[in-house]
């Protein structure tokens, strides 16, 4: 998918660019934000933005009051950005649609409270959702989300736009956590994912943070078959 000109993607590509042609060698410092955000026309939070993510994943070194320098030796760290299942199944060729199965405001299982560190008797929002690809069941999520922390949720069209899509693009996180395994699926699942029970499926266990808040628990099953892709 191709940045939108003037956002943060955008400078961060241009960013790089000039880091791979040697017009910022390694170790040299490059323009300040104020600078950079004039030159570039966008505003400087911005390009803010853009070289905070370059400097997580090793590109660029930031220092209080030194400027930002181009990294002497980079380091490519590995990290996660999250899939926006519309963009995964439409750029396999296929058309997209997600049906909200589920959506309550309720105490939610200990399993999920603990991993956002929450009270027992916290209200989260709940929802269960199914994304199809080309008409066929692509995944089956479960996700339960601390309004509390992005409030807004409580009056999104989620039966128009997905939580996943809708969180990627309006709760930023500054952390989370992912684990990836292999989990059979139960009659219900296999129902909804139009499989045998018992079937092998990749289970994907997801949570949110924005600083000390969590955000969101999400489970995604996907159907038999499905292969998980990834950048380093």
């Amino acid at each position: 998918m191709t940045a939108r000109p003037g956002s943060w993607q955008a400078i961060e590509a241009e960013v790089l660019r000039r880091i791979h042609a040697r017009d910022w060698p390694p170790g040299s410092a490059i323009p300040n934000e104020a600078d950079l955000a004039q030159s570039f026309g966008v505003a400087r939070a911005t390009v803010n933005r853009a070289l905070q993510s370059l400097a997580e994943a090793g590109i660029l070194d930031r220092r209080r009051k030194a400027g930002t320098r181009v990294a002497l030796h980079p380091v490519r760290r590995a990290t996660l950005r999250i899939p926006i299942l519309r963009h995964e199944v439409e750029a396999a060729g296929q058309p997209y649609a997600c049906r909200l199965l589920a959506r309550d405001e309720a105490p939610a299982p200990e399993v999920v409270t603990q991993a956002l560190r929450l009270p027992s008797d916290a209200p989260l929002l709940h929802l269960r959702a199914l994304h199809l690809a080309g008409g066929a069941p692509h995944a089956l999520e479960e996700r339960w989300v601390n309004a509390a922390a992005v409030p807004a949720i409580l009056s999104a069209p989620l039966d128009t736009i997905s939580a996943n899509e809708w969180l990627v693009a309006n709760a930023p996180f500054t952390s989370g956590d992912f684990s990836i395994a292999a989990a059979n699926a139960t009659t219900d699942e296999a129902a909804a994912l139009a499989c045998q029970p018992g079937a092998a499926l990749v289970e994907v266990l997801r949570t949110t943070w924005d600083g000390a808040r969590p955000i969101t628990w999400v489970r995604l099953l996907h159907a038999p078959g499905y292969r998980m892709r990834m950048a380093l």
